[in-house]
């Protein structure tokens, strides 16, 4: 399939649109913060095992509804986790009295494996080595770049990310979707998509560049995303097809991961051919 768009003739839109979205973003970050998960916020965290099979996770989340939890079924085990969050000034008192509480509800209905309490303190030691995981992923992604192209690619790619970065947080904040270890991998598999779909148009710019020397730059740029953009959309089109499995058949523990990760791929692919390649165009692409 040929595609003829012209991506650089609204290339002023896009930076608009970029600094909406950041500005919302921060907005949101500053105001309304990230929903921490149990991980990151501390709480408790139950496995257990029905004797019965006629009480299930259903009855369950009817009978500690008072308590918000959140219920995973793991099938081939026959266990379910039972997480509950805690403030974050919780007591050790506190914790173990919700543990008692929990405990009389279910009361002989379950078999317990396991109990855990996550308090604030290491929730905020799990917050810390989450954050500098990305940061730390971050920088060695912008360093393959400066070295593998240098110039208005490095520039380009750099901004991206950067815009890449603050965009996904502000999507957890503006959503309110839980901030947890889960979406620490979603904001690392999300760079690391937007890092690869730049890679490969990066990849054929360099290419034409070096094809075609009369070329104005603008419709240099436009002829490579065009002819990148049937692998752009198949890569797209087949992740966002997984996420939409997982998130109509995953349960409710996996569907704020699919929403990140749609997320993720519409974003990566966007700043991809729009930011990066926006930038670009203020460079001199042959002489890079």
């Amino acid at each position: 399939m040929k595609f003829n768009l012209k991506f650089m003739k609204y290339r002023k839109l896009s930076y608009w649109i970029s600094a909406v979205l950041v500005l919302l973003s921060i907005l949101s970050l500053a105001t309304r913060g990230l929903n921490y998960g149990i991980d990151f916020a501390g709480g408790i965290s139950i496995e257990v095992a029905p004797k019965s099979s006629d009480y299930g996770i259903d009855n369950m989340r009817r009978e500690l509804a008072a308590f918000s939890p959140e219920l995973q079924e793991f099938t081939e085990s026959g266990t379910i986790l039972v997480r509950v969050g805690l403030t974050r000034d919780a007591t050790e008192e506190q914790q173990n009295a919700v543990v008692r509480d929990i405990k009389l509800i279910l009361d002989d209905h379950v078999t317990y494996r396991q109990i855990q309490v996550v308090g604030p303190k290491i929730g905020n030691e799990l917050i810390r080595g989450g954050i500098m995981a990305i940061i730390f992923s971050f920088l060695l992604m912008s360093i393959y770049i400066w070295i593998r192209y240098k110039g208005g690619y490095a520039v380009g790619s750099f901004v991206s990310l950067v815009l890449d970065f603050i965009l996904m947080f502000g999507f957890f904040s503006i959503m309110g979707l839980e901030f947890n270890q889960t979406a620490i991998a979603v904001i690392l598999m999300g760079l690391g998509y937007s890092t690869n779909d730049k890679v490969v148009n990066y990849d054929r710019i360099d290419e034409n560049g070096k094809k075609y020397h009369k070329m104005p730059q603008d419709e240099l740029i436009d002829l490579s995303i065009n002819e990148t953009m049937s692998r752009t959309i198949i890569t797209a089109v087949t992740t966002i097809l997984c996420m939409l499995g997982l998130y109509f058949f995953g349960g409710a523990v996996l569907r704020e991961f699919s929403e990140a990760m749609m997320f993720a791929v519409v974003l990566g692919t966007i700043t991809s051919i729009y930011v990066s390649n926006v930038i670009l165009y203020h460079f001199n692409v042959r002489k890079d």
